[in-house]
């Protein structure tokens, strides 16, 4: 009896797929079909739940997927899509703390889920996502969604009021928002354009930080070269509409 059973074992154990070619099929659907994506993900991870590669990949897999989610009705499966990433990525940085890929995935999340959060919370979590973008540099100084993660929170915190600024650093315990400025969100921002120049997100951040820095001429001049862009992710889509409102706003406002 035992034999059979360890037999049946081995059999089914040789007919699903190695984690090699499940992890690549993953990575292949990843950028347009994360859904299909996070089942091979998920899959790999209901094997070996500390695959560090698998844990992180599924966190960014389950952010893309709830990005789109921006309906009043959709909030709930969203925050519970967000919340589930968390936890897959804080998995793989205890797993891999040295993993600017896993850093990453947990930066970008805790940015999509501090929308839901109140205030004090944001404060906390955005002080956490600086501290992930720096390690996560530290670790692959070429990492352009890092140098992104790090450029959108000095726009995010430059973006705030200085009375709001004044009150998350010496009320809320924010005091690394004194740290942020105008010339870092340019300056990593360039720098993930730089690194990944066919990426459409880190142009439409750029072009941002130019408009609220009123360089209009470089604002247009990066909303051009986003234009001319293929879709690459599923969300591109999405960018490239925001991208066509920045640009008529640019295009209303003074030369």
């Amino acid at each position: 009896m035992i034999t059979y059973v360890l037999a049946i074992i081995l059999a089914a154990a040789a007919q699903a797929p190695a984690r090699d070619s499940l992890l690549a099929e993953g990575v292949r659907l990843a950028a347009m079909e994360p859904a299909a994506a996070l089942a091979r993900f998920e899959t790999l991870l209901s094997r070996d739940s500390t695959d560090a590669a698998a844990n992180w990949r599924a966190a960014v897999a389950l952010n893309d997927v709830a990005q789109p989610l921006t309906a009043s009705g959709e909030r709930t499966r969203r925050d519970s899509l967000y919340a589930r990433a968390e936890g897959y990525a804080r998995r793989a940085v205890r797993l891999a703390p040295n993993d600017a890929r896993a850093l990453f995935s947990l930066g970008l999340v805790l940015g999509n889920l501090a929308l839901s959060r109140g205030v004090r919370e944001r404060v906390r979590m955005a002080t956490e996502i600086r501290d992930l973008a720096l390690r996560a540099l530290a670790a692959d100084s070429t990492h352009d969604g890092a140098h992104h993660l790090l450029g959108r929170w000095n726009y995010e915190i430059m973006r705030l009021s200085g009375v709001s600024r004044f009150i998350a650093r010496s009320i809320l315990g924010g005091g690394v928002f004194g740290k942020a400025s105008w010339e870092e969100a340019r300056r990593e921002l360039e720098r993930a354009v730089e690194l990944d120049p066919t990426r459409i997100y880190h142009r439409l951040d750029l072009a941002r930080v130019y408009v609220a820095r009123k360089e209009v001429g470089a604002a247009r001049r990066e909303l051009r070269k986003l234009a001319e862009l293929p879709d690459k992710f599923a969300a591109d889509p999405s960018y490239r509409r925001q991208a066509a409102e920045l640009r008529a706003r640019v295009d209303g406002s003074q030369p």
